[in-house]
């Protein structure tokens, strides 16, 4: 069954790249109103941006999406992906700026939250997006495609200069809680000297050590260390499934990201839905795809 939030959810942080206070409350929605992100800081325009990969209109630093009255939010990924990690379907997120407040930098946070505020499945039938051919993009070294698979699975592969980060693999299926405890807690991060160079040209504003894994050549700057041994790697995973559910529903397919970001996955979906044949939709078998985890809450489903 499609799911909401049982209550409202409320998030308080600053925007990574704006620096400004920011506030987002997720609220429940009735069955197909799918997410959707309401600007209440504006007025005079229509102020509502529906989460889907049509909207998107720009991926340099973050995933930032638009309506046609041209209103924007940006950096939705880490919410999106906790809420696809939960197989929230529903949800209204009133946000009060023009950015999603970074949290720790990670979707952990947001998975709390609204973990806290309960889930709640209402009485229609949850449809999913199954994969039937291989479809790929591809920029210079850079490769992303969606092939066909009984459930979510996602491989990624990244290889940076950088000593402290390197090259680095993993292969997960999404089931069974695994975004919840293997990728959630991953956090963004970003090289000293990018960062420098950002701040300079009035970005990053609200970026720290708090927020973001911030490393120089084969050092990691943060006091506390990584919380995984290939924590750049899984959040590059987590991104990816952020992003991925701007499709508009769960993905029954496998997702291969070769040093990919939010632009090649973006890509990549408007690539799948400009071939019809090669998905369809199909009933989201619950039982197969996604199962309770007892360590977050008695009734709470998790991908």
């Amino acid at each position: 069954m499609q799911t909401t939030v049982r209550k409202s959810a409320k998030f308080e942080g600053v925007g990574v790249h704006s620096g400004a206070a920011a506030t987002a409350i997720v609220r429940p929605a009735e069955p197909g109103h799918g997410i959707v992100f309401k600007r209440v800081d504006v007025l005079d325009k229509p102020n509502e941006i529906p989460a889907t990969y049509d909207r998107v209109v720009d991926t340099r630093l973050c995933t930032v999406l638009a309506n046609e009255a041209g209103i924007t939010i940006s950096t939705v990924e880490h919410l999106m992906a906790a809420l696809c990690g939960l197989a929230i379907d529903n949800a209204l997120i009133e946000i009060d700026g023009p950015e999603i407040p970074i949290m720790d930098g990670s979707s952990a946070p947001f998975v709390k939250g609204l973990t806290a505020s309960g889930l709640s499945r209402r009485r229609a039938p949850r449809r999913a997006i199954q994969i039937l051919r291989r479809i790929s993009v591809r920029e210079g070294d850079k490769r992303a495609s969606l092939a066909r698979a009984r459930r979510f699975e996602m491989r990624f592969d990244i290889n940076f200069d950088d000593a402290a980060i390197g090259r680095q693999s993993r292969s997960m299926a999404l089931i069974n809680g695994c975004f919840v405890h293997e990728l959630a807690s991953a956090r963004t991060f970003g090289r000293l000297s990018e960062v420098e160079q950002l701040r300079a040209a009035g970005l990053a504003r609200g970026g720290s050590l708090d927020n973001a894994i911030v490393v120089d050549g084969d050092r990691v700057l943060n006091p506390d260390g990584l919380r995984f041994k290939d924590e750049f790697v899984r959040h590059k995973m987590l991104d990816a499934v952020g992003d991925l559910y701007l499709a508009g529903a769960p993905i029954i397919g496998a997702y291969r990201g070769v040093r990919a970001g939010h632009d090649m996955t973006n890509k990549l979906l408007r690539a799948l839905f400009a071939n019809p044949s090669a998905w369809r939709w199909v009933d989201d078998d619950l039982s197969v795809l996604r199962k309770p985890s007892n360590r977050l809450g008695e009734g709470v489903v998790h991908a």
